[in-house]
């Protein structure tokens, strides 16, 4: 499999890339640069292609990055005050008052 060649990915493996490169193309990535992005998190998360042949076929992986969201948030939050967090959410409501009144 030459440099490049994505026989040896899934269908869904490819599906995957397309997703996350437009995304990145939506926030202004150049197009080149959004689908070397896109298969760099691809590979991290499977390990390569897992078509029979390729370097990911196999291999289990332990947490991927699609999986990780979400476990570990709220906990600077819970570990406030409930004073601290109203006063926060407060001087958020605030904010957006104001912004919302300049604009």
């Amino acid at each position: 499999m030459s440099q490049g060649d994505k026989s040896k990915y899934t269908d869904k493996q490819k599906r995957k890339a397309e997703h996350i490169a437009e995304s990145y193309e939506s926030r202004g990535v150049p197009e080149k640069e959004a689908e070397a992005r896109a298969w760099a998190t691809v590979n991290k998360d499977d390990g390569g292609g897992k078509q029979p042949g390729g370097s990911g076929r196999g291999k289990t992986t332990g947490h991927p990055a699609a999986h990780k969201g979400g476990k570990t948030g709220g906990t600077a939050s819970a570990s406030r005050s409930a004073a601290d967090r109203s006063a926060s959410a407060k001087k958020a409501a605030a904010t957006r008052k104001a912004n919302a009144a300049k604009g």
